[in-house]
């Protein structure tokens, strides 16, 4: 995956300008997300995430001050993907059946690319306010794909808040497949199929 954390609320001390240390910054983030996803928050440090990547403690420091700002560059970067998600499911002229298939097929991949990482992400890793942040422009577009999938195949509009049903459904994904990280489920094939269900029938319900 490609370093994607150039924002103006970036965690990191400097932003990599140059192809070279886009690839140190990419070397380390993905070296922080092995070593915390294989041996958690107490065991995460910057020297151990700095030798896996082959490179100096000083180098870290370039750009990350502290393991809690190389954690929110993970964290970031996984939250990406999820946008990545949501964008590409929404996709014109889509037919409900085959979004609710995307959506719940690629956010359970989007989850098992490092399955301990997001066990230790959601459960022992300390994250920062601006991440807890229910305003935050993350959260602003993330329910902004979930209001757009209502708008788009919701049959019912009858008295319908969007966004509220937006959140639900926002709130229904996160909830099942967090869980399903947790416990070890991301590859139930049973657990998807029940999600795509219940997606899809959401979607048409009728008041």
């Amino acid at each position: 995956m490609s370093t994607r954390i150039a924002k103006s609320n970036s965690p990191m001390r400097k932003l990599p300008r140059q192809g070279r240390s886009q690839a140190t910054v990419e070397a380390i983030i993905e070296a922080g997300a092995h070593i915390l996803g294989e041996k958690g928050w107490d065991d995460f440090s910057t020297n151990k995430v700095a030798e896996l990547a082959g490179v100096s403690i000083g180098s870290l420091y370039q750009y990350f001050p502290d393991k809690q700002s190389l954690v929110e560059a993970i964290r970031r970067r996984h939250l990406d993907d999820c946008l990545a998600v949501m964008r590409g499911s929404l996709r014109e002229g889509k037919a409900v059946e085959q979004f609710a298939e995307d959506l719940v097929r690629d956010m359970f991949a989007a989850h098992s690319i490092n399955p301990g990482l997001h066990r230790k992400l959601l459960d022992e890793a300390q994250s920062s306010e601006s991440m807890r942040d229910p305003n935050s422009a993350f959260e602003a577009e993330y329910l902004g794909h979930y209001t757009a999938a209502v708008a788009a195949y919701r049959t019912s509009r009858s008295g319908a808040n969007e966004r509220v049903a937006g959140m639900v459904l926002s709130d229904l994904m996160d909830g099942v497949v967090h869980n399903a990280a947790r416990r070890g489920l991301l590859g139930s094939e049973e657990l998807k199929q029940e999600l795509i269900r219940l997606v899809r029938a959401y979607l048409t319900v009728a008041d």
